[in-house]
C-alpha cells in the first residue's frame, strides 16, 4: 500500500514538474485582408494545432527552449516564429498570412472554402463606411444581387422572392430575432447587429448547408470580434452615435468587447410629408465576453438589452398626384397620438471543447425576452385639393379649392410578451479526409399576445362598411341604410401560446478528385418537430425532414473557375406571427412551408488592370408547397394562416466585385426574378415580393491628389412591387404595382489619420488608428419612394383613389468617427 502510495506522489510530482516545463502560444491568424484564416495549420516537430472559426489558435511547447513554430495554410504562403519561452508562459502572437498565388498567365488561382460553399463575405470596413439611412449589415445587404429592401428605414430584406420572416440571422452562432408588431420601418430603431464589435460576416442567398436552420430563403452568420489589446472606438453623427471599448486581460485568458448606440430618427422622419410632434428614440448596450482558461475550453457570453421608443404626434400632411393636365393634391389634418415601446433583453452562453484535434464540441444555450407594446387613436380629415395650373398665376401649384371627401380612426391597444429559450449541442468531426457535423436543439416558445384594433372609415359623413362580411349594400346619400353599423376592419383576439421545439442536423464533407479536377461533396439532412399548445389549443405533433447537398467542382483549366450545383427540400416551420391569421386567432396545426430549392452558379476569378476581379453567376429556381400566403403592409406581415397556396420562384443574378480603384472594393450586381402563388386553385398571380429587375452599386474612391479625401456611393434600382391595394382587398382584383424603387445614397469622408505612419513619434495623431470626419447625403437625386397606399374615396363620384405614402427625402449628415 504504501508503495502504491509513494508511486501516486511521484507521479504527482513529475507531471507538474512537466506541466511546469512547458508554455503556451495562442492568437489569431488573419489574412492580407484582415480576415480570419480557418483551419490553419501551426506546428512544432510533431506537436501542431488548428486555428478555428475566428481564425483563433492555442499550441502547448517546450519552455526553455529555442524553438521554430510553422504557421500554413492551403490558400497562403507561410510564415514561422523563432522563440523561447519561459515555464508557464502565456504568449499572443497574432500572424498576418499573405495569399499564395500561382501565376498562370495572369489568373490567380487560391483555395477558398467560402467560395465553394456558395457564401458572400462582406467586409466589416466596408459596412462601416458605407453611407445610408440605416447603416449596417442589411444597408449593404440590399446592394446584394437577389436582395431588396424598399423601406428607406427598416433593417429588413426579402431574398429572391421570400419575406421578413424566411431569413436566419446568427451572430456567433446563436439565432437572432425581429421584433414582432412592427409595422412601419421607422419604428425598427437599430437592428440587433452592432457593426463596431463585428469581426465576420457571412451570406448566403439560397442553396445553404443542413447545418444551418430551417428557413427559406436565406442565412447571415455574423461572427464578433475577440479583442487582442485596449482599443476603443466613437462615432457621432445628426442621427446619434456609439461607443465601444475592448479590453483583455494580461495573462490573455479574458477579452471583452462591449458597445453601447443611441439613435434618433427625427431627422429622417421630419423629411417626410407627414409634418408631425415626433422625437423617436432608440438605444442599445451589447457586450461579448470570452475566457479560455486552457488549450481545451473557450467559454463566451454575448449579452444586448435594448429599448426602442415610438412616440408619433403626426399634425398634417399633403400629398400630390394625378396627372399634369388634372393635377389634384390630398390634404390630411390629423388628431390624436401613438405611443409604441419595444423593450428586449437577449444572453447567450456558448462553450467549445477541443476534445482532440480531430473532435470538438459546442454547447450553446439563449434566451430571448421582448416586451412590445402599440398604442394609438388618431383621426385622420380627408380633403381634396385642386391645384393652379395657370402658368401666369401668382398662386402657381398652390391649393385654390378643398373638398372634403371623409376621414377615418384608427385605434389599437396591442401588446405582446415572448420568451424564447434554446439549448444546442453540436459536434465537429475529422475523420481522414471527412468531416463530419451534426448537431441536436431545444427550444420553448412562450408567447403572450392581445390584439385590441380596430377602423373606422367615414367618407362625406357616411361610415363604411368592411368589404368581407355580408351586410346591407349602403347606397348613401341617395338611400337610407337602416343596417348595423361597424368597424371597417375590427380585430380582436387574447392568445397565450406554447411551441415545444426539436430539430437536428448531420452533414457530411469531403474534398476529393476526379481525374485532375480538384471536387467538393458536402451532403447533410435536417429534422425538425414542434408542437403548439396553450388557452384551448392543442396542436398535432409534426415532423419534417429536410435532405441538402452541395456539389462542387473546380476544372484543372488555365482559367480560375468553379462550377456549384446545391439545393434540396427545405421547411420552414411556423413561427408564432405564422399561426396567427388575420383576423388574430392561431391556427396550432399551420404546416411547414416547403421549397425545393436548385442553385447553379459559377464563380470566376480573374484579373483586370492588374487587379484582383471575381464574376459570380447565379441561376435558381424554388418549387414551393404549402404556402402560408400574406399581406405586406409597410413591413408589417399578416398571414393566412392556412396553408392554402403553391408557389415558385425562379431568376438569374449576377455580382462583378474587385479593385475597380486601387486599394479599394467595389461590385456591380443584377438581378432577374419572378415570382407567382397559385391560391386556392385560382391561378398564377404575381406574390407581394415579386420584384423583377434589381441593379446595385457600391463603389469607393478617393482623390487622387488629396487621398485624405474618401467617397463612398451606395446606389440601389428595383422594379415596383404588387402591393398598395386596400387592406384585405382580394389580391385577384387588385394587381397594381408600386413606383419603383430608386435611392441614391453618398458619403464624403475625410481621413486625418491617412499614412499615420509616415508621421513622426510624439505626434497628436498617432495615437489614432482612425480619425475621420464626414458628410452624408441620403437619398442624393430626392426620389419620391412609395412603400404603400393610403386609400380614400369620394362617396359621390364612387372614385376610389390609392395616394402613395412617400418615404424619405434627401437629407443631410455630419459624422465624426474615432478609433484608438
Amino acid at each position: 500500500m504504501k508503495t502504491k502510495n509513494l508511486a501516486a506522489v511521484l507521479f504527482f510530482f513529475i507531471s507538474v514538474a512537466a506541466f511546469a516545463q512547458t508554455a503556451r502560444i495562442k492568437g489569431v491568424i488573419l489574412d492580407e485582408n484582415n480576415q480570419p484564416v480557418e483551419d490553419a495549420d501551426i506546428s512544432y516537430k510533431n506537436t501542431s494545432a488548428t486555428s478555428n472559426k475566428n481564425g483563433f489558435y492555442i499550441l502547448t511547447v517546450p519552455a526553455n527552449q529555442k524553438i521554430t513554430i510553422i504557421f500554413s495554410h492551403l490558400s497562403n504562403k507561410s510564415a514561422s516564429l523563432d522563440i523561447e519561452l519561459k515555464p508557464n508562459e502565456d504568449f499572443e502572437f497574432n500572424p498576418v498570412l499573405s495569399k499564395k498565388i500561382e501565376m498562370i498567365g495572369v489568373v490567380e488561382i487560391y483555395d477558398n472554402r467560402k467560395r465553394i460553399e456558395g457564401i458572400t463575405n462582406i467586409s466589416p470596413r466596408d459596412i462601416k463606411l458605407i453611407p445610408g439611412a440605416n447603416a449596417g449589415v442589411e444597408n449593404l445587404l440590399k446592394t446584394l444581387p437577389g436582395v431588396n429592401n424598399n423601406s428607406d428605414l427598416s433593417s429588413g430584406y426579402n431574398v429572391r422572392g421570400g419575406n421578413y420572416d424566411e431569413n436566419l440571422v446568427y451572430v456567433n452562432e446563436v439565432e437572432v430575432y425581429r421584433p414582432f408588431l412592427i409595422r412601419s420601418g421607422q419604428q425598427e430603431g437599430l437592428s440587433f447587429t452592432n457593426t463596431d464589435m463585428i469581426q465576420n460576416v457571412d451570406f448566403s442567398a439560397g442553396g445553404f448547408q443542413a447545418k444551418y436552420g430551417d428557413k427559406l430563403s436565406s442565412v447571415l452568420d455574423i461572427t464578433y470580434r475577440r479583442p487582442k489589446s485596449f482599443g476603443a472606438s466613437l462615432e457621432a453623427s445628426l442621427l446619434g452615435g456609439s461607443l465601444m471599448v475592448e479590453t483583455t486581460s494580461k495573462n490573455q485568458k479574458w477579452a471583452a468587447i462591449t458597445g453601447v448606440r443611441y439613435r434618433d430618427n427625427s431627422l429622417l422622419v421630419n423629411s417626410q410629408e407627414t409634418e408631425t410632434n415626433f422625437r423617436p428614440t432608440f438605444a442599445d448596450i451589447q457586450t461579448n465576453v470570452t475566457f479560455n482558461p486552457n488549450n481545451k475550453w473557450e467559454w463566451s457570453f454575448l449579452g444586448n438589452i435594448s429599448q426602442n421608443r415610438y412616440n408619433y404626434e403626426p399634425l398634417t400632411r399633403q400629398t400630390n398626384f394625378g396627372t399634369i393636365d388634372d393635377p389634384k393634391a390630398l390634404l390630411v389634418f390629423y388628431e390624436g397620438q401613438e405611443k409604441d415601446r419595444y423593450e428586449t433583453y437577449f444572453g447567450a452562453l456558448k462553450t467549445t471543447y477541443k476534445a482532440s484535434e480531430d473532435f470538438t464540441l459546442k454547447f450553446i444555450a439563449s434566451a430571448y425576452l421582448t416586451q412590445e407594446q402599440e398604442y394609438f387613436d388618431i383621426k385622420a380629415d380627408y380633403s381634396f385639393g385642386e391645384l393652379d395650373t395657370n402658368i401666369g398665376s401668382g398662386s402657381l401649384g398652390n391649393i385654390v379649392y378643398t373638398q372634403e371627401i371623409g376621414s377615418q380612426l384608427n385605434h389599437a391597444r396591442n401588446d405582446l410578451d415572448a420568451l424564447i429559450v434554446n439549448a444546442e449541442v453540436k459536434g465537429f468531426h475529422n475523420i481522414k479526409e471527412n468531416k463530419i457535423e451534426w448537431g441536436f436543439k431545444y427550444t420553448r416558445e412562450d408567447i403572450r399576445d392581445r390584439i385590441v384594433e380596430w377602423e373606422v372609415i367615414d367618407s362625406a359623413g357616411f361610415s363604411l362598411n368592411p368589404p368581407v362580411i355580408d351586410l346591407p349594400i349602403r347606397d348613401q346619400p341617395y338611400t337610407p341604410y337602416t343596417g348595423p353599423l361597424v368597424p371597417y376592419q375590427n380585430v380582436r383576439a387574447l392568445n397565450f401560446t406554447k411551441i415545444d421545439r426539436l430539430s437536428g442536423y448531420v452533414q457530411w464533407s469531403k474534398k476529393s478528385l476526379i481525374g485532375s479536377h480538384d471536387v467538393w461533396y458536402n451532403f447533410g439532412v435536417r429534422a425538425h418537430n414542434w408542437q403548439v399548445s396553450g388557452d384551448n389549443l392543442d396542436g398535432k405533433n409534426q415532423t419534417t425532414f429536410s435532405p441538402r447537398g452541395q456539389f462542387a467542382i473546380k476544372p484543372d483549366w488555365d482559367s480560375d473557375m468553379v462550377f456549384r450545383l446545391s439545393g434540396g427540400l427545405y421547411h420552414q416551420p411556423p413561427f408564432y406571427r405564422e399561426l396567427r391569421g388575420a383576423d388574430g386567432k392561431v391556427n396550432p396545426d399551420v404546416k411547414a412551408q416547403q421549397s425545393i430549392h436548385v442553385v447553379l452558379s459559377n464563380d470566376y476569378s480573374f484579373q483586370m488592370w492588374q487587379r484582383p476581379f471575381k464574376l459570380v453567376t447565379e441561376a435558381y429556381y424554388k418549387s414551393m408547397s404549402d404556402v402560408n400566403t400574406y399581406t405586406l403592409d409597410n413591413v408589417r406581415i399578416r398571414y393566412s394562416a392556412n396553408n392554402d397556396a403553391k408557389a415558385y420562384a425562379a431568376g438569374f443574378d449576377a455580382r462583378l466585385n474587385g479593385e475597380f480603384v486601387p486599394g479599394t472594393e467595389s461590385w456591380f450586381s443584377f438581378g432577374y426574378m419572378k415570382t407567382e402563388e397559385n391560391i386556392n386553385n385560382r391561378g398564377y398571380i404575381a406574390r407581394p415580393t415579386d420584384q423583377r429587375l434589381k441593379f446595385g452599386i457600391l463603389f469607393q474612391d478617393y482623390v487622387k491628389n488629396i487621398p485624405n479625401l474618401k467617397l463612398y456611393l451606395n446606389l440601389v434600382y428595383n422594379t415596383g412591387l404588387p402591393g398598395g391595394s386596400p387592406s384585405y382587398a382580394d389580391p385577384y382584383i387588385y394587381q397594381s404595382r408600386l413606383r419603383d424603387y430608386r435611392r441614391a445614397d453618398v458619403g464624403f469622408s475625410y481621413v486625418f489619420t491617412e499614412k499615420n505612419e509616415l508621421r513622426p513619434d510624439g505626434h497628436w495623431l498617432k495615437r489614432f488608428k482612425d480619425l475621420s470626419l464626414g458628410f452624408e447625403i441620403f437619398n442624393m437625386f430626392n426620389n419620391q419612394n412609395a412603400i404603400t397606399n393610403t386609400w380614400v374615396r369620394d362617396v359621390y363620384t364612387k372614385v376610389q383613389y390609392g395616394i402613395p405614402n412617400y418615404m424619405t427625402t434627401r437629407v443631410f449628415n455630419v459624422k465624426l468617427t474615432a478609433r484608438l
